[in-house]
Protein backbone atom coordinates (compact mmCIF):
# COMPACT_ATOMS: atom_id res chain seq x y z
CA UNK A 1 0.00 0.00 0.00
CA UNK A 2 1.12 3.31 -0.88
CA UNK A 3 1.96 6.14 1.55
CA UNK A 4 1.77 9.69 2.24
CA UNK A 5 5.30 10.21 1.44
CA UNK A 6 4.84 8.40 -1.80
CA UNK A 7 2.35 10.39 -2.95
CA UNK A 8 3.91 13.62 -2.19
CA UNK A 9 7.70 12.73 -3.41
CA UNK A 10 5.56 12.18 -6.76
CA UNK A 11 3.14 8.72 -8.35
CA UNK A 12 1.95 7.95 -11.63
CA UNK A 13 -1.23 6.46 -12.04
CA UNK A 14 -2.68 5.55 -14.68
CA UNK A 15 -6.49 6.12 -14.39
CA UNK A 16 -9.24 4.58 -16.74
CA UNK A 17 -11.81 7.65 -17.04
CA UNK A 18 -15.43 7.06 -17.21
CA UNK A 19 -18.05 8.77 -19.69
CA UNK A 20 -19.46 11.88 -18.51
CA UNK A 21 -16.64 12.60 -16.43
CA UNK A 22 -14.37 15.43 -17.05
CA UNK A 23 -10.72 15.08 -16.61
CA UNK A 24 -10.95 17.96 -14.45
CA UNK A 25 -13.29 16.11 -12.05
CA UNK A 26 -11.20 13.26 -12.20
CA UNK A 27 -7.97 15.00 -10.96
CA UNK A 28 -9.98 16.89 -8.35
CA UNK A 29 -11.42 13.44 -6.61
CA UNK A 30 -8.20 11.78 -6.45
CA UNK A 31 -6.85 14.85 -4.84
CA UNK A 32 -9.57 14.65 -2.09
CA UNK A 33 -9.02 11.16 -1.99
CA UNK A 34 -5.10 10.99 -1.25
CA UNK A 35 -5.88 14.37 1.30
CA UNK A 36 -8.62 12.38 3.15
CA UNK A 37 -7.08 8.71 3.50
CA UNK A 38 -3.40 10.15 4.49
CA UNK A 39 -4.41 13.19 6.28
CA UNK A 40 -2.81 15.09 4.04
CA UNK A 41 -3.62 19.36 3.74
CA UNK A 42 -2.18 19.75 0.74
CA UNK A 43 -0.64 17.87 -2.29
CA UNK A 44 -0.41 18.68 -6.21
CA UNK A 45 -2.45 16.62 -8.27
CA UNK A 46 -2.37 17.21 -11.98
CA UNK A 47 -3.43 15.37 -15.65
CA UNK A 48 -1.76 14.99 -18.75
CA UNK A 49 -3.77 15.51 -21.50
CA UNK A 50 -7.78 16.05 -21.55
CA UNK A 51 -10.13 13.98 -22.44
CA UNK A 52 -13.41 14.97 -23.68
CA UNK A 53 -16.45 14.10 -20.92
CA UNK A 54 -18.06 11.68 -23.75
CA UNK A 55 -14.54 10.19 -24.36
CA UNK A 56 -13.44 7.50 -21.89
CA UNK A 57 -10.35 5.76 -21.44
CA UNK A 58 -6.53 6.17 -20.49
CA UNK A 59 -5.43 9.66 -18.29
CA UNK A 60 -2.63 9.99 -16.66
CA UNK A 61 -2.54 11.42 -13.26
CA UNK A 62 0.61 12.87 -11.82
CA UNK A 63 1.36 13.41 -8.01
CA UNK A 64 3.66 15.24 -5.80
CA UNK A 65 6.76 15.99 -7.95
CA UNK A 66 5.86 13.71 -10.78
CA UNK A 67 3.59 16.80 -11.86
CA UNK A 68 6.69 18.13 -13.39
CA UNK A 69 6.46 15.65 -15.84
CA UNK A 70 3.27 16.53 -17.02
CA UNK A 71 4.38 18.01 -20.42
CA UNK A 72 6.92 15.29 -21.04
CA UNK A 73 3.82 12.84 -21.00
CA UNK A 74 1.37 15.13 -22.78
CA UNK A 75 3.84 15.42 -25.82
CA UNK A 76 4.24 11.95 -26.62
CA UNK A 77 1.60 9.88 -29.04
CA UNK A 78 -1.68 8.51 -28.35
CA UNK A 79 -3.94 6.05 -29.59
CA UNK A 80 -8.01 6.19 -29.97
CA UNK A 81 -10.13 3.65 -30.93
CA UNK A 82 -14.29 4.82 -31.94
CA UNK A 83 -16.56 5.28 -34.09
CA UNK A 84 -17.61 7.80 -36.63
CA UNK A 85 -21.14 8.34 -37.54
CA UNK A 86 -21.96 9.06 -41.78
CA UNK A 87 -24.64 11.29 -43.04
CA UNK A 88 -24.98 13.50 -40.23
CA UNK A 89 -22.93 15.95 -38.27
CA UNK A 90 -23.53 18.37 -35.06
CA UNK A 91 -21.72 21.80 -34.01
CA UNK A 92 -19.38 20.10 -31.21
CA UNK A 93 -18.95 17.27 -34.29
CA UNK A 94 -19.47 14.50 -31.29
CA UNK A 95 -23.01 13.32 -29.38
CA UNK A 96 -22.36 16.84 -27.13
CA UNK A 97 -24.95 18.97 -29.60
CA UNK A 98 -27.70 17.79 -31.72
CA UNK A 99 -27.57 16.97 -35.30
CA UNK A 100 -27.79 19.83 -37.39
CA UNK A 101 -27.40 18.71 -41.05
CA UNK A 102 -27.84 15.34 -42.80
CA UNK A 103 -26.46 14.26 -45.81
CA UNK A 104 -26.52 11.68 -48.57
CA UNK A 105 -24.45 7.84 -47.63
CA UNK A 106 -25.45 5.94 -50.87
CA UNK A 107 -22.62 6.50 -53.07
CA UNK A 108 -20.00 5.46 -49.77
CA UNK A 109 -18.21 2.04 -50.61
CA UNK A 110 -16.59 0.23 -48.05
CA UNK A 111 -13.44 0.54 -50.72
CA UNK A 112 -14.17 4.65 -50.87
CA UNK A 113 -13.90 4.27 -46.90
CA UNK A 114 -10.44 2.74 -46.35
CA UNK A 115 -9.35 5.33 -49.58
CA UNK A 116 -10.39 8.07 -47.23
CA UNK A 117 -8.18 7.33 -44.61
CA UNK A 118 -5.38 7.96 -46.99
CA UNK A 119 -5.60 11.44 -47.11
CA UNK A 120 -5.57 11.99 -43.41
CA UNK A 121 -1.91 10.30 -42.60
CA UNK A 122 1.02 12.58 -41.80
CA UNK A 123 1.76 16.09 -41.36
CA UNK A 124 -1.68 17.74 -41.67
CA UNK A 125 -3.12 21.34 -41.13
CA UNK A 126 -6.44 20.19 -39.00
CA UNK A 127 -9.04 22.96 -37.51
CA UNK A 128 -10.58 22.46 -33.99
CA UNK A 129 -13.88 22.36 -33.18
CA UNK A 130 -15.42 25.30 -31.95
CA UNK A 131 -16.78 23.22 -29.31
CA UNK A 132 -12.93 22.85 -27.57
CA UNK A 133 -11.15 24.63 -24.34
CA UNK A 134 -8.77 25.69 -26.57
CA UNK A 135 -8.53 29.98 -25.43
CA UNK A 136 -8.72 32.44 -27.60
CA UNK A 137 -8.68 36.33 -26.46
CA UNK A 138 -8.88 35.00 -22.96
CA UNK A 139 -12.24 32.92 -23.35
CA UNK A 140 -12.90 29.56 -24.44
CA UNK A 141 -13.55 28.70 -27.59
CA UNK A 142 -16.58 26.45 -26.35
CA UNK A 143 -18.00 29.58 -24.57
CA UNK A 144 -17.59 31.75 -28.21
CA UNK A 145 -19.93 28.37 -29.43
CA UNK A 146 -22.26 28.39 -26.51
CA UNK A 147 -23.37 31.94 -26.60
CA UNK A 148 -23.56 31.47 -30.61
CA UNK A 149 -20.74 34.13 -31.40
CA UNK A 150 -18.54 33.65 -34.46
CA UNK A 151 -14.86 33.07 -33.95
CA UNK A 152 -12.31 32.59 -36.36
CA UNK A 153 -10.01 29.65 -34.93
CA UNK A 154 -6.29 28.76 -36.49
CA UNK A 155 -5.52 25.71 -38.05
CA UNK A 156 -2.81 23.65 -36.05
CA UNK A 157 0.04 21.17 -37.44
CA UNK A 158 -0.71 17.59 -36.37
CA UNK A 159 0.54 13.81 -37.31
CA UNK A 160 -1.64 10.82 -37.56
CA UNK A 161 1.05 8.19 -38.14
CA UNK A 162 -1.76 5.31 -38.30
CA UNK A 163 -5.44 6.06 -39.54
CA UNK A 164 -7.26 2.30 -39.67
CA UNK A 165 -10.92 1.40 -40.29
CA UNK A 166 -11.48 -2.08 -38.19
CA UNK A 167 -15.03 -2.14 -38.79
CA UNK A 168 -18.30 -1.06 -41.26
CA UNK A 169 -21.61 -1.40 -40.03
CA UNK A 170 -23.68 0.66 -42.09
CA UNK A 171 -22.78 4.51 -41.73
CA UNK A 172 -21.22 3.08 -38.36
CA UNK A 173 -17.33 3.26 -38.90
CA UNK A 174 -14.94 1.85 -35.78
CA UNK A 175 -11.53 2.94 -36.11
CA UNK A 176 -8.36 3.04 -34.40
CA UNK A 177 -5.87 6.29 -34.28
CA UNK A 178 -2.43 6.73 -33.57
CA UNK A 179 -1.79 10.87 -33.85
CA UNK A 180 0.33 13.51 -32.56
CA UNK A 181 -0.28 16.32 -29.56
CA UNK A 182 -2.97 18.75 -30.48
CA UNK A 183 -4.82 16.17 -32.29
CA UNK A 184 -8.54 16.34 -32.31
CA UNK A 185 -10.68 13.33 -32.92
CA UNK A 186 -13.50 14.58 -33.62
CA UNK A 187 -12.54 17.03 -36.38
CA UNK A 188 -11.08 14.03 -37.71
CA UNK A 189 -14.53 12.67 -37.82
CA UNK A 190 -15.69 15.54 -39.19
CA UNK A 191 -12.96 16.03 -42.11
CA UNK A 192 -13.76 12.41 -42.93
CA UNK A 193 -17.11 12.69 -43.34
CA UNK A 194 -16.26 15.87 -45.84
CA UNK A 195 -13.60 13.26 -47.96
CA UNK A 196 -16.02 10.88 -48.55
CA UNK A 197 -18.74 13.83 -49.51
CA UNK A 198 -21.14 13.35 -47.10
CA UNK A 199 -21.17 14.50 -43.21
CA UNK A 200 -20.09 12.89 -40.26
CA UNK A 201 -20.07 13.16 -36.36
CA UNK A 202 -18.13 11.48 -33.54
CA UNK A 203 -20.40 8.96 -31.33
CA UNK A 204 -17.65 6.63 -29.47
CA UNK A 205 -14.05 7.55 -28.43
CA UNK A 206 -11.61 5.88 -25.83
CA UNK A 207 -7.96 6.13 -25.32
CA UNK A 208 -6.08 3.40 -25.58
CA UNK A 209 -2.22 4.42 -25.13
CA UNK A 210 -0.12 7.49 -24.37
CA UNK A 211 3.34 6.70 -24.81
CA UNK A 212 3.99 2.92 -23.83
CA UNK A 213 1.27 3.36 -21.17
CA UNK A 214 -1.80 1.42 -22.03
CA UNK A 215 -5.63 1.80 -21.09
CA UNK A 216 -5.49 -2.12 -19.88
CA UNK A 217 -3.30 -1.14 -16.78
CA UNK A 218 -5.46 1.66 -15.87
CA UNK A 219 -7.76 1.33 -12.66
CA UNK A 220 -11.71 3.14 -12.48
CA UNK A 221 -11.19 5.93 -9.81
CA UNK A 222 -13.31 3.69 -7.65
CA UNK A 223 -10.61 0.88 -7.87
CA UNK A 224 -8.43 3.57 -6.96
CA UNK A 225 -9.75 4.98 -4.34
CA UNK A 226 -9.94 1.39 -2.82
CA UNK A 227 -6.61 0.79 -3.30
CA UNK A 228 -6.11 3.93 -0.84
CA UNK A 229 -6.92 1.44 1.78
CA UNK A 230 -6.24 -1.70 0.71
CA UNK A 231 -2.90 -3.83 1.88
Amino acid sequence: MKTAEDFQSGQVLLIDKPLHWTSFQVVNKLRWEIRHAFNIKKIKVGHAGTLDPLATGLLIICTGKMTKQINTYQGQDKEYTGTIVLGGTTPSYDLETEIDATFPTEHITETAIHEATKQFLGDIDQFPPVFSAIKKEGKRLYEFARAGEAVEISSRRIQISIFEITKIDGVHIAFRVVCSKGTYIRSLAHDFGKALKSGAHLSVLRRTKIGYFHVDNALSPEAFIESLTTK
